[in-house]
């Protein structure tokens, strides 16, 4: 599994390491036109042909290969947790092509998510032909996702932590082995592009006091809020493009791209540029309200049109900005401005924790992507803050909703849930088939138990056979009820909190 991980991982780099390299290109020149069509305004016109020209393109794209659309992230989970099927070549050509174009109109969506399924879509290229089994498969596709991450970010350990806190929800050994070794070998081949230096420029900046630690508790309440009102506004966008016909959502968000790049182009991309103006803190609290509110509408309108893109960076970008307005209100009463980059770093944690619902993913994405750890204490008490406001406010987890919403439209598509899926489920100490023999558990109708691993040891099981905590069941599906199936075994082998 090592070898095979770190072949996953070198192919994900390369794929992750082209792409990032597009999209870059692609907001760079968006920028310039954008600039160019304010000095002539003449060429609004053909611009316009241009965006219906590319929309429409877009639209055909995600016809092709509906799972290509969006972030990317709930294809993959689907993929693991489901046993639903991707066209691994169909995904990479609708990603490049479609990514790409839509970047050149400056729209506002990342790059780690389309990164994490291609880096899933080339280790399961990868494991169709190498791959022992469909377990072992699941296992190449989560290291894949792993190591799109670490890619995408320069973040190796990030990358570990979201295949398995986010993709596959549980503990493998196996898992671990497969993502670290994919991760990390994505991380050189992205260093080899890319340089050794961290995404982000923040650790020149001063370690929080102690002293201060109190106003970490209203940043994190508020980390909350805000995450909770991303997390309701990049579901609920739907609501307005149900409205339109399809084939026209493409192109209305890139119409809708025209203005704010003719009037806001602090908001086009991902919202790098963003973090970077909001650790410098040199502009007003009242523009930077101004910006966190076009960046968070104008992210909706383009993640809900369905265009390949991720959330990850404008979710960080909207982060860093409620961090700078909130550094700068404290600094009223006295509290010194050199401390606003730390506030922007544990807003950033905040405001994805209180989204995304993964806050040690979170933590560990603003300590590699800053290059610095003497944030790590404030970073994690403004993360788990957020996460409580977010769960006392009812917010799902953003990517559970849409892998619901993915895995309710799959029948008769090209994600299609296919028979015979493999899971894995770990006995926790307390659950209730821990002790028991495997005739005397109730497992749910359509399920088998094709074998037991414990510790290096990988037995047969019968009836016989007494199931002890940290033993790894192989389930096989025979019926296409996967989402049920996970459910009724993570009943029976998890132990309560």
């Amino acid at each position: 599994m090592t070898y095979k991980g770190v072949i996953a991982g070198l192919v994900a780099g390369l794929l992750v390491a082209l792409y990032r390299l597009g999209i870059e290109f692609g907001t760079e020149k968006s920028l310039i036109a954008y600039r160019f069509l304010k000095l002539h305004p003449i060429y609004i016109v053909p611009w316009l042909f241009l965006i219906a020209a590319v929309g429409y393109l877009t639209y055909r794209l995600v016809k092709l290969e509906p799972y290509a659309k969006g972030s990317g992230i709930p294809q993959v989970e689907g993929i693991v947790l489901f046993g639903m099927k991707m066209k691994w070549h169909t995904i990479l050509i609708v990603r490049y092509l479609a990514g790409i174009l839509t970047s050149l109109f400056g729209v506002s969506l990342g790059r780690e998510g389309p990164s994490i399924q291609i880096g899933a879509a080339g280790s399961q290229a990868f494991a169709e032909k190498f791959g022992k089994n469909k377990l072992e498969e699941n296992y190449l596709i989560t290291a894949g996702a792993s190591a799109g991450l670490s890619a995408a970010f320069n973040a190796p350990l990030s990358g570990i932590m979201f295949a398995l806190e986010e993709i596959h929800r549980t503990f493998s050994p196996n898992i671990l082995i497969a993502a670290t070794t994919a991760a990390l070998t994505a991380d050189v081949v992205s260093k080899y592009f890319f340089g050794l230096k961290p995404v982000l420029q923040y650790t020149s900046i001063p370690q929080l006091p102690i002293r201060y630690y109190v106003v970490l508790l209203p940043l994190g309440v508020i980390c909350g809020i805000v995450g909770a009102v991303t997390n309701k506004g990049l579901l609920g966008i739907d609501t307005f493009y149900a409205k339109l016909p399809a084939f026209l959502r493409p192109g209305a968000a890139l119409l809708l791209a025209l203005p704010f790049g003719l009037l806001l182009p602090q908001v086009l991309g991902g919202g790098q540029n963003l973090i970077k103006m909001s650790e410098g803190a040199q502009i007003g609290i009242s523009l930077l309200t101004l910006f966190l509110v076009m960046k968070l509408l104008f992210t909706c309108i383009c993640f809900g049109s369905g265009i390949p893109g991720g959330i990850f960076m404008p979710i960080l970008s909207i982060g860093a900005m409620t961090g700078c307005i909130f550094g700068k209100l404290v600094a009223v009463w006295g509290l010194s401005t050199d401390y606003i980059p730390a506030f922007c770093v544990c807003a950033m944690a905040g405001v994805m924790s209180g989204s995304v619902k993964a806050p040690v993913t979170s933590i560990l994405l603003m300590a590699e992507m800053t290059g610095s750890l003497i944030h790590l204490m404030p970073v994690a008490a403004v993360a788990f803050l957020a996460l409580l406001t977010s769960d006392l406010l009812n917010i799902s987890p953003i990517y559970e909703v849409l892998l619901e919403r993915l895995t309710g439209q799959s029948k008769g598509s090209a994600a299609e849930k296919k028979p015979g899926a493999i899971i894995e489920i770990p006995v926790e100490l307390g659950c209730t088939v821990a002790g028991k023999k495997v005739k005397d558990v109730s497992w749910p109708e359509g399920a088998l138990i094709v074998s037991l691993c414990r510790g290096k040891k990988e037995l047969l099981p019968n009836g016989d056979t007494e199931i002890l905590p940290g033993d790894y069941l192989v389930v096989l599906s025979t019926e296409q009820r996967f989402d049920e199936m996970n459910r009724s075994f993570t009943e029976l082998c998890h132990a309560d909190p």
